[in-house]
């Protein structure tokens, strides 16, 4: 069955991520302090992620009536063990609100706890990122491949702040100083959907980040590994999904990077 619906699926979530995107780009710059609610200290939400997650909510129902959804902003459905859609409706809403060009829509389909196919769609770029397990990963339908970098000084590694994690700054600090004087440079763009997406296609090498949610890395997993690459927690395992603390890159870099991720975190936080 899974296999027969693999190419529904696609079509199903590339329609909704379309759907949504252009809601998105209708609605950048028309945001005003009533549509903006803090779900947490620098964590907003705005009605347009609401608006774009019923959007995508609305078009996979139509197909699939009978899955399940993990959603940021409303649906958190208990977890069956079949299919189960994992989903961001607006990843970088603080750069949505200030029209900071950086922000996306994360769609990622789940059969029995693994991760089969993901959707990142960048609109502003009209940029779709889409993977199948076993299928490759693909940008605007174009085969994309993890970087060859091998050496640690010349890669660009992305991150971001870990906002929900503020009891961990120290660490991150050190963390972030002893990679800066290690690779060629860091960035921190906003939308971790992105960094992953973009580290599938080449245009970094690495990420590192703390306490992301489920529909922050799913899609950006699946894109990463189809490519050629390796998705890590901290402690080198496969429960990035539950901790939220991720490593990725290409195979060589991912490894040292990892590495460094350790000598700090060993110990100290819960991987």
């Amino acid at each position: 069955m899974v296999a027969m619906n693999k190419r529904i699926f696609l079509e199903t979530a590339v329609k909704a991520a379309r759907r949504a995107g252009r809601y998105l780009l209708d609605n950048l710059g028309a945001i005003s302090r009533r549509d903006i609610d803090m779900k947490q200290s620098s964590d907003f939400v705005t009605r347009v992620d609401r608006e774009s997650e019923e959007i995508i909510l609305n078009s996979i129902r139509k197909a699939f009536a009978d899955h399940a959804f993990l959603t940021e902003e409303s649906v958190q459905d208990r977890e069956n063990d079949n299919f189960r859609w994992i989903i961001d409706p607006l990843d970088g809403t603080t750069n949505y609100i200030h029209q900071y060009p950086v922000f996306a829509l994360s769609i990622a389909l789940e059969y029995r706890r693994e991760i089969i196919l993901g959707v990142i769609y960048e609109p502003l770029r009209n940029g779709m990122f889409t993977a199948e397990k076993g299928k490759g990963a693909f940008y605007n339908k174009k085969r994309i491949r993890v970087s060859e970098i091998r050496s640690f000084e010349d890669c660009l590694v992305t991150t971001g702040f870990p906002f929900r994690r503020k009891e961990m700054t120290d660490q991150y600090l050190k963390l972030f100083k002893n990679i800066f004087f290690k690779c060629s440079d860091l960035r921190r763009a906003g939308s971790a959907a992105l960094d992953l997406a973009y580290l599938a296609c080449g245009r970094c090498d690495a990420f590192f980040e703390i306490g992301l949610s489920p529909w922050d890395i799913a899609a950006g997993a699946i894109l990463i590994k189809e490519a050629g690459g390796v998705v890590t927690d901290f402690g080198g395992g496969q429960k990035y999904l539950t901790s939220g603390n991720i490593v990725a890159g290409n195979p060589v870099i991912q490894e040292k990077l990892l590495r460094e991720v350790k000598k700090v975190f060993r110990g100290i936080l819960t991987i």
